[in-house]
């Protein structure tokens, strides 16, 4: 079956109007980590029932951050000429950022990509053994080679697409504004400066003049895609058509050319791309989304219209890049009026926490709105007031997709900080502050536009008197949250915390979501939760000052389910003090399972 001929048919498949999910799936849930020694460890789900019959299931480490696996090492980070950069200390840098992992099969054969989500930033490729009962086992590794685009820049979470390729992104890039306008080093986010080591320079002796001329920050901050030959080669792109802002992910739904981009930070948009050609990312439209509240209860509710930022295409963008647009190239700027207003001609935006005053310069609105998406976007009315923009994932049972707010707040809130995050902007969400962040259902229509938006689950603060009342020697510890637990966890322990990655088991009905935590829980979770019912089961938890990342569900990869589990940077967030052994703080990557394959049920 050609590429064509099966985007079609998924196509035709996903605007059937499915049933609702008719297979049933348990998880023998985990109970919270309560003490010392299970807060050091990696524990999850020992078993699972599906439809009726029980399976045992385990966490299986593929590789740790510095282990060698055939001629390569895991986690390295690379510079240009594909030498081993160093840290501050001289030592080679291996990163424990471990972030998304898929899976990939190609040419008879299984491969994982993994990110490291690290300046620079680094993918590995890593060939798979699977037994006859399921098992993986990594046997090669080697780095994916980004040098075409300047190296790779902080690559967060990910997907596969309906085409089979692993689709990343790069979280977080600079502000090219202030990088222009930097009189000396100290002008700019020192954030930035360890990706300088990926042309060969010592981010503590460079000069700002050195630094400018290794660093463009218009080459970070896009979707990435990797394409794996059956040999086991992988092939990097890079879609600037896509639009830059700190990409969590992109998400290709079912038709093969619509998906999601979802937007990390404070002040932040969603973004909604159109390709020209199913499975070819390469080009196309881009679009905003603008909230139009319609409840304030809860997560809240809105209706999503959506502006259209036009069109354009990865060659042309990359080609004003490498010819060193600037920020001053694209735009002329000017102060706000007394009464808060932009002067005639300029328009307002409000974009990463900073209002502006910007007028797009003749012939540049494409350039803008894909080097400066999301002030491009402010700008034509789109709604930047999102916080934290997390992980998505479709549900082809009920047509829907869902979105993660890690909190909902700043720009989010009524009235936050004397309004701070609204300035500049139109206050398009006006909701109350959950710190602990809420999961958000998206109603589609046939073409994969999202029209709705609603709160479908969300953490639950606890207050001052509920910590309180914990901590009391007499507190009936059911529900595990007496004593210690009271002192560490701000968010209800039977709940979510500050949701990340998600991932939907189609026809099972059954939405996994992973925690990046600080305060809410000291140990990160995965949970599973039955969307009919709402009922959340903990299958996952892991050590102090870890994130859970790249939670992904395979149902069926040569006759066996996967749900891929990475644990990021352990020791690393939180409670650095509790690291007793430097090998603990290495990352995992592995899978729990392995699943009998799951089909969608009823479909």
């Amino acid at each position: 079956m050609t590429l064509r001929s099966q985007l079609l048919r998924m196509t035709a498949l996903a605007l059937i109007p499915f049933a609702a999910h008719a297979g049933d799936i348990q998880f023998k849930g985990i109970p919270y980590a309560s003490d010392d020694a299970a807060k050091r460890q990696v524990i999850a789900a020992e078993s699972v029932t599906i439809d009726g019959t029980d399976y045992p299931i385990a966490y299986h480490v593929l590789a740790r951050s510095g282990d060698r696996i055939g001629t390569g090492t895991f986690a390295a980070l690379t510079g240009r000429d594909g030498k081993v950069v160093t840290s501050a200390d001289g030592s080679e840098h291996i990163s424990a950022d471990a972030d998304f992992t898929s899976l990939i099969p190609k040419g008879g054969k299984l491969y994982s990509v993994t990110h490291f989500e690290s300046r620079p930033g680094a993918m590995y490729v890593s060939e798979l053994a699977q037994d006859a009962d399921g098992h993986l086992t990594a046997v090669s590794t080697k780095p994916v080679d980004f040098s075409a685009f300047g190296g790779l820049w902080v690559p967060c979470a990910g997907s596969v697409t309906p085409w089979e390729t692993h689709l990343g992104g790069e979280e977080y890039p600079a502000d090219a504004r202030a990088l222009e306008a930097a009189a000396s080093l100290d002008d700019i986010d020192d954030y930035d400066f360890p990706m300088a080591r990926y042309e060969g320079l010592d981010p503590s002796a460079m000069t700002l003049d050195e630094f400018r001329a290794a660093y463009n920050p218009y080459r970070y901050g896009y979707p990435t895609e990797i394409a794996i030959s059956d040999e086991g080669d992988a092939t990097a792109s890079k879609h600037f058509s896509m639009g830059r802002v700190a990409v969590e992910l992109a998400n290709v739904m079912p038709d093969g050319k619509t998906a999601y981009i979802s937007d990390d930070g404070t002040n932040v948009g969603l973004f909604r791309f159109v390709a020209d050609t199913a499975g070819d990312l390469s080009a196309g439209t881009l679009y905003a989304a603008k909230w139009v509240q319609t409840s304030a209860e809860g997560a809240g509710a809105a209706d999503l219209d959506w502006v259209d930022l036009g069109h354009a295409d990865d060659a042309s963008i990359q080609a004003a890049i490498e010819k060193g647009t600037k920020f001053s190239d694209i735009f002329e700027t000017a102060e706000f009026n007394a009464g808060g207003t932009c002067p005639e001609g300029f328009l307002s935006s409000n974009a990463e926490g900073a209002a502006e005053c910007l007028k797009v310069k003749p012939g540049m609105e494409a350039v803008a709105s894909r080097l400066e998406t999301r002030r491009f976007a402010s700008m034509m009315g789109a709604t930047t007031e999102f916080r934290k923009m997390e992980g998505s994932t479709y549900n082809p049972d009920k047509h829907v997709l869902y979105l993660s707010m890690s909190e909902v707040s700043n720009g989010m809130e009524s009235g936050a900080k004397d309004n701070k995050y609204d300035r500049g902007g139109r206050n398009d969400i006006q909701l109350s502050k959950n710190s602990c962040g809420a999961v958000y259902e998206l109603g589609l229509d046939d073409s994969f536009a999202a029209t709705t938006m609603k709160g479908l689950v969300a953490g639950k603060p606890l207050t001052d008197e509920q910590t309180a009342a914990a901590a009391d020697p007499s507190c009936d510890p059911t529900h595990n949250m007496c004593g210690a637990a009271a002192e560490v966890n701000t968010c209800d322990i039977d709940g979510i915390a500050n949701p990340d990655n998600i991932t939907y088991l189609p026809g099972y009905g059954t939405l996994v979501i992973g925690e990046d935590t600080g305060s809410g829980h000291q140990n990160d979770a995965i949970w599973a939760m039955n969307v009919g019912t709402g009922e959340l089961t903990r299958i996952f938890s892991t050590p102090y000052g870890s994130e859970t990342t790249s939670p992904y569900w395979y149902p069926d990869i040569n006759g066996h389910g996967y749900l891929m589990a990475v644990v990021q940077h352990p020791y690393g967030e939180s409670d650095e003090d509790k690291l007793a052994d430097a090998a603990d703080a290495r990352a995992y990557v592995g899978y729990i399972g392995p699943f009998p394959p799951l089909a969608q049920a009823g479909n």
